[in-house]
Order: structure tokens, then sequence, then C-alpha cells
């Protein structure tokens, strides 16, 4: 039986419909309130500790605006729209992979990013059930967390960038190593561990740090773990059967459409198809390149109908990856919108 990942998920707090999608619990809305921007504190007001017991008890009860102005701390307030608006999203919907889509099918986003990016790592945890490769599981969390990348020897590296951060502020040993660090006292050099075949039975005990670093060069094992999840998502949430490989160059005299999977992706490949110079310092922030296929090209545009589709990785200026999931659902020129 494969280990259980991603607890911080909350996959255990939620249940399956007979499609196999997420449906909302109360224990999954309560879950929010543990959070440090909604659990009181000593200093929090008595309407905001009432506010805050009386949804653990009911998650699902109605809050008005005139509630929330008995809340002392401004911040609180604004903490508690946020959840509550998010929380009205969910219940409105048939299932969390709804409620996902219908976000980016609204005009514009009311949602802040923290609760999309929850959404992305669940319906993942979903996707990725009994899954028993730990690259898969490293490369999905691309897909909800950002990443830094190091490139050495041609390698391409990826590590988790809020982890990065930790470790830099830390040396990876928290408060004391926090405290060491502000008093320049010397520490003992921490690295990451690179997720490999001799080391992929780490990420089971330890797959809520998020500190192991993904090889994602061409013909690695990596890329080919993220073309999978890529299909795992575009199947679960549109019901397209598709199938991703990595390719090293776009040569295609007919190339009709692409996706970038982030914003600098989007913006070079834009420019690239326009036939645009790009300069080459940009064009180096490319990672990797993939032509996507459709099993059944009805499923297409008619104009695109059987012509791959080409899709983009690339980092920014300052060497971050930030993944946006959303794009494959979106910009895919799918005949009909699910």
């Amino acid at each position: 039986m494969p280990a259980d990942f991603w607890l911080s998920s909350g996959f255990a707090l939620l249940r399956r419909d007979a499609s196999g999608k997420l449906l909302v619990s109360d224990d999954f809305l309560r879950a929010y309130l543990a959070r440090p921007e909604l659990r009181p504190e000593a200093e929090s007001c008595a309407a905001e500790i009432a506010l805050h017991s009386a949804l653990l008890a009911e998650p699902r009860q109605s809050v008005d605006e005139a509630r929330l102005a008995t809340l002392a701390d401004a911040d609180a307030r604004d903490n508690y729209r946020h959840l509550l608006r998010f929380r009205d999203r969910l219940l409105a919907s048939p299932s969390l992979e709804a409620c996902y889509l219908a976000l980016f099918r609204a005009e514009s986003i009311d949602v802040p990013p923290l609760f999309i990016d929850h959404l992305a790592h669940v319906i993942l945890r979903n996707i990725l059930d009994g899954c028993t490769d730990p690259l898969r599981l490293r490369a999905a969390e691309l897909l909800f967390r950002s990443q830094k990348v190091t490139i050495e020897d041609g390698a391409i590296m990826l590590a988790d960038e809020e982890t990065v951060k930790m470790y830099a502020a830390t040396g990876g040993f928290g408060a004391v190593g926090r405290l060491l660090a502000e008093n320049q006292t010397p520490m003992r050099s921490v690295s990451l561990d690179v997720l490999d075949e001799a080391k992929a039975a780490l990420y089971w005990e330890r797959s809520d740090r998020f500190d192991a670093v993904l090889d994602l060069s061409f013909g690695r094992p990596g890329l080919d773990a993220l073309c999978r999840v890529l299909e795992g998502w575009i199947a679960h949430l549109l019901g397209t059967t598709v199938r991703i490989e990595p390719v090293q160059a776009i040569r295609d005299e007919r190339w009709s459409w692409h996706v970038g999977l982030d914003g600098e992706a989007t913006a070079i490949l834009n420019d690239l198809y326009r036939g645009a110079e790009v300069a080459e310092e940009r064009f180096r922030r490319l990672l990797a390149l993939f032509r996507l296929s459709f099993a059944d090209p009805a499923q297409m545009l008619p104009e695109v109908a059987g012509r791959p589709v080409y899709l983009g990785l690339a980092m920014t200026a300052d060497r971050r990856l930030r993944v946006k999931p959303q794009n494959l659902v979106t910009n895919l020129p799918l005949a009909r919108p699910v």
C-alpha cells in the first residue's frame, strides 16, 4: 500500500463524489480557521474570539458585514472577508474541482493566491492518490509552490522557494538558527537533497517539508514525471486525454497554438510565435518546452484539430519559477469549454 503524503493538503478531511471529484466538508472548512491569519491571539477582541468559536461550531453559517464590523482589528476583518468569500464559493460549487474551474472563468478573481494554491494542492493530492513515484509527487509541487532555479553545468535544479528562504535565514535550525544568523555565528552548511532513485524513499517521511530538489534537465526522469502530472491534471479537470512529451526546440512551420505554463514563458512564446526578436539572456530563461497531443483531435477547435500544442516553462530574471496550472484549463484549444 502506498505511503500517505501531503497531509497539509487536507485531503483526509474530504470525500469524493461518484465521479471522483472532491466534496467540501465541515472539517475541511474548519481547518482554515486554524491558520495563523485567523486564529485569535491574546490581544484579540471578544467579538473576534466569539466569531472564531461560532465558525468552528458551524462553519457554514452566514456572517454578514455588520457582524464583521464588530471586530476591532482591521486586518482580522479583512482576513475573515477573504475566507468567507472563498468559503461561499466552495459551498456554491458541486466540487472543489468545479470551484477551481469557476474561479478562472469569472470576469475577475476575488480570491487570494493562497486559497488558489491550496485548491491546486488538494486537487493534485486527489489526482495522485495511490501514486508510488516520489519523483511525480515532487514534480507536482511545481503546480502549487514557487521554486528557485539553479543551473549548473547545464543541469536545471529546482528547490522550493519558501524552503530556500527558511534555510537562508536559519541554516535549517529554526529559531535557534535565526538567532545565530542575526549574531553572525558560523553555522554548519545545510544542503538540500536532490531527489533521485537512491533517495526516493526519503520523500514519504518528509513530503510536507517540501525540501527535496528536483532535477528538471532534459532527458532526466524529473521532466518526464512533470509531463505525467500535467497529463493527469488535464484529464481530471477537463476530462480530456492528452500526451505530453519534452522537446528541445519548436521546429514547426505550422506552429498554430501554444500555452505558457507561467507568465514568463507565455511572454517569450508569444514573441517567438510572432517572429519578434528575443534577446539571448531572455531566451535562456526558458527551462523546458513540451509538445502536447490530443488523443481525440475532435475535441480541439476545428482550425487546429490534429496539430500539436506547444507548452513552455520559464524562470524570471531572478531565477524564480511560478507555474500557473490554471493556464492548462483555460487556454487549451478545446472545441467545447468544460
